[in-house]
């Protein structure tokens, strides 16, 4: 094999972890960092910290490659979804298989020394990450389970700092699959059209007319959770600076899915990292500020 093809087979690997789409490990890093900040009181260490991060890279990158193995025979009907590798017969089923567990592999490799309860709940993890795919089959509302899947870093954020799971780490759950319920109904609304064609179960086919409506619910549930779990870590106001950040941008969605054209429903989709964001600035300056207000209450970053 010559330097031609090598670079070929990589690049087809690239596009099947989608590692040239990063929005997807963002909005799965992006809840991990706040439990982490959360957990650690806003001083998580740099080895912990540099574990989720590259731990959420390989764990996208594998789910979307069984993703991607299992809607093979669906995407070929849907035009976003068309060229991609295995669909389009680029990369083997046997080099799919190879490659996620290959990077479910190194991923174990990243926590094997963490606590064992972090052991134990990566077996869920992955478990979450495999099975997720095929719940658009008979579950009509696969984005919840996405909500899970995609959250699943933060009880292991917690059971990394902590060694326990206490009920903050839930309610974070929880405003998780409330944010992916919005953020993936949105994406699923570009999609409704050929879904329905397909038989693929979507939350934008069960919410029917009443869409626009639910992923503003859910934003709002969603953001309300996270203001009363920042109560109760005793946040202040640059915390609450980020979530009004993170309502203007919400409100900014409806104004791009209001009616309902597959290029709006796309930005805002692709725009939730933005929120994500902004939770997580609010999250990670409202305790640097604390600690140069008290130096030496938190403990050190390393």
């Amino acid at each position: 094999m010559n330097w031609a093809q090598i670079s070929d087979r990589l690049t087809q690997y690239e596009r099947l972890m989608r590692l040239d789409k990063p929005i997807g490990t963002l909005l799965l890093l992006w809840p991990t960092l706040w439990a982490l900040w959360i957990a650690a009181d806003g001083a998580p260490s740099w080895w912990l910290l540099w574990i989720f991060s590259l731990g959420t890279l390989l764990m996208r990158s594998a789910g979307c490659v069984v993703n991607d193995w299992a809607d093979r025979d669906f995407d070929r009907h849907v035009k976003r979804t068309a060229d991609r590798p295995l669909t389009a017969g680029t990369v083997s089923q046997t080099e799919a298989w190879m490659l996620a567990a290959f990077l479910a592999l190194c991923a174990l490799a990243l926590i094997i020394r963490l606590p064992r309860l972090v052991l134990l709940l990566s077996v869920v993890a992955v478990f979450l990450a495999v099975s997720y795919p095929f719940t658009k089959r008979f579950f009509a509302l696969p984005q919840a389970y996405l909500g899970v899947a995609f959250g699943f870093g933060i009880p292991m954020a917690y059971a990394a700092v902590l060694e326990r799971l206490p009920a903050e780490c839930w309610w974070l759950l929880a405003a998780n699959i409330l944010w992916a319920i919005a953020y993936d109904t949105e994406y699923a609304m570009v999609d409704r059209d050929d879904d329905v064609k397909i038989g693929i179960r979507t939350s934008a086919i069960l919410f029917g007319r009443f869409d626009v409506a639910i992923v503003m619910a859910c934003y709002a549930g969603a953001l309300a959770i996270l203001a009363w779990v920042g109560r109760g870590a005793g946040l202040g106001v640059y915390f609450y600076a980020g979530l009004v950040v993170a309502v203007g941008i919400a409100l900014y969605h409806y104004k791009l899915i209001a009616k309902r054209t597959r290029e709006g429903c796309f930005k805002a989709f692709m725009h939730n990292n933005w929120l994500g964001a902004a939770v997580f600035a609010g999250i990670a300056v409202d305790y640097a500020v604390r600690r140069q207000a008290w130096p030496g209450a938190l403990p050190p970053l390393w």
